[in-house]
């Protein structure tokens, strides 16, 4: 896929050459000039005039003529060098990576030095492009009959590092593509339908990642929770036809087992509400409701190729919530694993009831430190939008790593308050510990503060993914559908984390 070369030549073929360009030049320096004297300078002219843009993320293809071993070359509009970044060039190449697959061009190559300046180096400029290529060009297959037409994509993607070391080069490709393919392997669980993906088989796509990623492996069943005490995540599971599973992966990368981070995701297949029936146009799309479980899944698979010095868990309570004769109703009270009991005010409040367990199993894991990612309240989308993730946390500094993970991976979160009358809230019950539903005001918080409660004195950080896990728009990442949000902030924590 990725070649990486040294030095220019202008006149090696390429079917592309793409080319950074920052705010209108009135002269091109260093190769990029000598590239413009093969074209008697008219590259330069055609800055001038408008038709080669410097504008933020506007492209311009220009046919060569046979005057470079490049049939086009691809210009690609950085803006102002004071104001680039790391994320500004990943979406600035997404779209040129969108741009070379509508033209269904098999190969392509990259002059890597024009997209550098300020704190974004030759290396980083390299991770950006393999990241980029694998999410702009994601697509999921689903399930129509396959077309005749043979398919084109590009396939190579030669890669000119100038003079930086190439083995340098190539880690950074590789890192870029690891979190890339990690987070469309999230939206691809995402975007499949609940009777394609039901707990069992994300279950069977855990233990196709622990064989490829020698990861240790448990599925708890039905009758495992039912001796464990698990009462709340069977609760959610009684109206189901279909056995629940707590999936639980273990990456050592460390000599002993501490300092453990657990990664527990959310991962109900569909969710109708329960008896507190979601409205028509509520529940289409709730096979989503698991975009926790993908994350986590998805980071685990970065995990597995990128073989960080951490030792991570991984938890994933995952059933559908369904509506039977058995199904568990409001007014119930469950005993969860932790032996805090529960009264169900809300059976469309699942997701935290199965959090619940699967956070107290992290912790008899080991799990020295808590993030849970869970599509978890419409509340938080009233609160933040779409494009913004909620957090709620227990502890400063391990919030401020993740914080960090989430800005470096361009997946912005923003932390919620979390008071103690908030937690009196959940624990307002007549009858019992906890309830699972204290009402529709702070509603992103009421569900992050019921979690919160299992974590208990355990450092923890809450996700909530509901706005964000999809997006109803194509975008210079990717297109509309799934979008695998926290499957690299997860990644970069494991592999940045540093102990508290």
């Amino acid at each position: 896929m990725f070649q990486v070369k040294k030095e220019i030549d202008f006149a090696n073929e390429h079917e592309s050459l793409v080319i950074g360009i920052f705010d209108k030049p009135t002269i091109f320096d260093g190769r990029l000039a000598d590239l413009d004297k093969i074209f008697e300078g008219q590259l330069i002219g055609l800055v001038k005039s408008g038709d080669i843009s410097a504008k933020k993320k506007v492209i311009s293809v220009i046919h060569t003529f046979g005057k470079s071993g490049a049939k086009r070359l691809i210009f690609v509009g950085l803006g102002n060098e004071m104001k680039f970044s790391f994320e500004f060039l990943k979406e600035a190449l997404g779209r040129t990576f969108k741009k070379i697959k509508e033209a269904k061009l098999c190969e392509t190559a990259i002059f890597l030095d024009s997209f550098t300046a300020g704190s974004v180096d030759v290396q980083d400029a390299a991770h950006a492009v393999s990241e980029s290529f694998a999410l702009a060009t994601y697509q999921f297959k689903g399930y129509k009959q396959k077309s005749n037409e043979p398919a084109i994509k590009l396939e190579t993607i030669n890669v000119y590092a100038g003079g930086a070391v190439e083995n340098e080069i190539r880690a950074s490709l590789t890192v870029g593509f690891a979190y890339g393919r990690g987070t469309n392997s999230a939206r691809t669980l995402v975007n499949m339908p609940g009777n394609k993906l039901t707990a069992t088989e994300m279950a069977n796509y855990a233990k196709e990642l622990a064989e490829k990623y020698d990861f240790k492996v448990e599925i708890l069943e039905k009758e495992d929770m039912i001796k464990l005490g698990m009462g709340a995540l069977l609760a959610v599971n009684q109206g189901s036809a279909e056995p629940p599973k707590m999936i639980v992966l273990k990456y050592q990368g460390k000599d002993e087992w501490k300092d453990v981070i657990g990664l527990v995701g959310k991962g109900i297949t569909f969710d109708t509400g329960g008896y507190s029936l979601k409205p028509k146009d509520g529940i289409v799309g709730m096979k989503t409701d698991m975009g926790g479980a993908a994350a986590v899944l998805g980071a685990m698979e970065i995990i597995g190729e990128l073989k960080p010095e951490q030792n991570v868990v991984a938890v994933i309570p995952s059933t559908d919530n369904m509506i039977s004769g058995s199904a568990f109703k409001p007014d119930d009270v469950i005993t969860s694993m932790s032996g805090k009991t529960i009264e169900v005010l809300n059976t469309d409040a699942e997701g935290r009831l199965a959090l619940a367990d699967a956070v107290t199993y992290a912790k008899h894991q080991g799990a020295d430190y808590l993030v849970d990612v869970a599509t978890l309240t419409g509340g938080v989308i009233i609160a933040l939008g779409t494009e913004t993730t909620g957090a709620l946390t227990n502890n400063e500094a391990f919030f401020e790593q993740v914080l960090e993970a989430s800005h470096e991976a361009g997946e912005p979160i923003w932390r919620l308050p979390l008071f103690e009358r908030d937690k009196e809230r959940v624990r307002s019950s007549k009858i019992a510990d906890l309830n699972n539903s204290p009402g529709r005001e702070g509603h992103a918080i009421m569900g992050g503060a019921f979690v919160g409660e299992f974590a208990e004195d355990t450092p923890w950080v809450h996700l909530d993914i509901a706005g964000t896990a999809t997006t109803n728009k194509e975008h210079d990442l990717g297109p509309s559908g799934a979008t695998g949000v926290m499957t690299r902030t997860l990644a970069l924590l494991v592999e940045r984390f540093e102990t508290l």
